[in-house]
């Protein structure tokens, strides 16, 4: 069976191309995160793809247990993807149309792990450095890691800039043990 990403793809993008026409990215993010969270829970979670239930039906049930909190589109969406059988996808469809999202949006989540708590002046230098390097809005989640040594870990997407001690000790053994 191929790979919830893979399915989920095609569905991700006309949504995006939905929000994009009608400038309701917001809307859609809503409605895409309570699909998702709905899917997700064990009692529905556990219905998806049983043979003794029709895809209609557990469309109903979703539906229905979201209540206000979809519009026609968001009802049709789920009604789309269950009878398909791709219903169990919805948690990859809100992560890439997210990432389809904040790369129209110019924005990137980005991640930064230090050594020791950063204080907030040098927060607000590295941010704006950071998003100065990725040319894009960023939102930094900060967290610590004693295990760095020293320095910091930034992680936007794919991208990973080690500045830790912990990496250079790393590399270095790396380099060492090469013949």
């Amino acid at each position: 069976m191929a790979e919830l990403s893979t399915l989920a793809r095609p569905y991700a993008k006309a949504v995006f191309e939905m929000a994009r026409e009608g400038k309701s990215f917001g809307a859609w993010s809503k409605q895409l995160a309570a699909i998702a969270d709905a899917v997700a829970q064990p009692q529905i979670a556990s219905v998806i793809g049983h043979p003794a239930l029709a895809r209609s039906a557990l469309a109903e049930i979703v539906t229905g247990a979201l209540g206000s909190e979809l519009d026609a589109q968001g009802k049709a969406l789920v009604r789309l993807l269950s009878d398909n059988g791709k219903l169990a996808s919805a948690i990859e469809l809100r992560k890439q149309f997210e990432l389809l999202r904040a790369e129209h949006e110019a924005r990137v989540a980005v991640e930064i792990t230090s050594a020791v708590a950063v204080p907030d002046a040098q927060k607000q230098v590295l941010s704006a450095a950071v998003a100065k390097r990725l040319d894009r809005a960023v939102e930094i989640t900060w967290s610590t890691d004693e295990s760095l040594v020293a320095g910091a870990l930034i992680r936007a997407g794919d991208l990973v800039i080690d500045g830790s001690v912990r990496g250079e000790l790393e590399r270095l053994s790396t380099a060492l043990s090469r013949p």
